[in-house]
């Protein structure tokens, strides 16, 4: 019997390539504190993808669940081959039962896009978003090949190529970097027409803070605040910023999309290319074996999960956030940021965000706009509008 009080996994993150051809220094996979995934597969190979499909199929039969996202990451997930992702493909397919619906996604860094994976994308209907961080100079800061070449051009050629069949992009994904101007990475990635660009913030926690040149001043906030002017100003943009579309939705008492903001309980499971269960990798930058649950798809149901001491902050919600979180009026909008951003060994994730002061700044930035333009973002009348 599943629980009806514990919110079911509804994204399930496959690990299907623990290699990649380039070598990004931010990296939460290969460059960070917890390097497991160097010693893990370099690919999820069949006998794993079957029993995770059954796995996920399982899970979805037990909640009732009318879609899921499947989410295939890496590493670089296109290492594995065309033939081997559609098998993976077909299986997942195959053991998820009929009556729900799979929405592929699959994450890349765009440099191995050819035609025959597209065609296998449109087969499947897999929707790929692709991470660039802006312009050459801006991307090659931190995006360059093992051999310390830049990867701009490949991406950019990927991204042309994607571009040629609209219904698979799914967006850009770029981190944020303070070296670079803020306006000039957004107008650069908003010229490739992405329906979605999704800023994310460098991984970071209070035991390693993230790069800031004066620590007095709320620096990712305001570029993020800058982004958002120049998104508004050109009315002829069409896609979504996550980053901010989320900061509009969550003010005005609307789910947001992603787990980096709101109090929604994350819904996402990782399983890893040799068939363990994981939390959300990008734990694996705050310490070693922080994602790692002791589970895997032979022995476990994903049911099993979902009371893991290490994911009980999934059922508490506001409750699981330090003091100064629960007493902040912005708490329904920031939900403490994201989970690995509140860590310190002193007090585990009972911390605010380590971005805390940017969140403000760019949450206060985003609704002073919207009063600005006319709109109450706080009445009833804008949440249903």
């Amino acid at each position: 019997m599943t629980d009806p009080a514990v919110p079911s996994f509804r994204t399930f993150i496959l690990k299907v390539a623990n290699r990649c051809n380039i070598d990004c220094d931010y990296c939460f996979v290969f460059n960070s504190v917890d390097q497991a995934a160097r010693r893990l597969p370099a690919r999820m190979d069949l006998t794993v993808i079957r029993a995770a499909a059954r796995r996920i199929g399982e899970h979805t039969s037990a909640h009732g669940l009318r879609t899921v996202h499947v989410v295939l990451h890496g590493g670089e997930p296109l290492l594995i081959g065309v033939r081997h992702m559609a098998a993976l493909l077909e299986t997942v397919r195959d053991e998820v039962p009929a009556r729900t619906r799979v929405l592929f996604e699959l994450q890349t860094n765009g440099t191995l896009l050819s035609d025959a994976w597209l065609e296998l994308f449109e087969q499947y209907e897999v929707a790929v978003g692709v991470s660039l961080d802006g312009p050459p100079r801006a991307n090659d800061r931190h995006r360059l090949t093992h051999a310390g070449r830049s990867s701009s051009a490949s991406a950019v050629r990927g991204i042309e190529l994607l571009r040629s069949k609209p219904q698979l992009f799914a967006g850009l994904l770029a981190v944020v970097d303070l070296a670079n101007d803020p306006v000039e990475v957004h107008d650069y990635l908003a010229a490739f027409e992405p329906p979605v660009i999704d800023f994310g913030l460098p991984h970071a926690t209070h035991d390693a803070p993230p790069y800031r040149t004066d620590p007095s001043v709320p620096e990712y906030g305001l570029w993020m605040s800058r982004v958002y002017d120049a998104w508004l100003a050109r009315p002829e943009h069409r896609h979504s910023v996550r980053m901010l579309e989320d900061i509009v939705a969550l003010t005005s008492g609307v789910r947001g999309s992603v787990e980096t903001l709101g109090l929604a309980p994350p819904s996402s499971i990782v399983i890893e290319s040799d068939g363990s269960v994981e939390a959300v990798d990008t734990l694996r930058s705050v310490e070693k074996g922080a994602s790692r649950l002791g589970l895997d798809v032979f022995h476990h149901t994903l049911d099993t999960a979902l009371s893991h001491p290490k994911l009980l902050h999934r059922r508490y919600g506001a409750a699981a956030l330090s003091e100064e979180c629960r007493a902040c009026p912005l708490l329904q909008v920031c939900g403490g940021g994201y989970l690995p951003h509140r860590f310190s060994a002193d007090r585990g994730y009972r911390n605010p965000s380590v971005y805390c002061a940017d969140l403000e700044c760019l949450i206060r930035h985003v609704q002073g706009s919207l009063r600005q333009h006319g709109w109450n973002p706080f009445s009833r009348a804008a949440s249903s509008s």
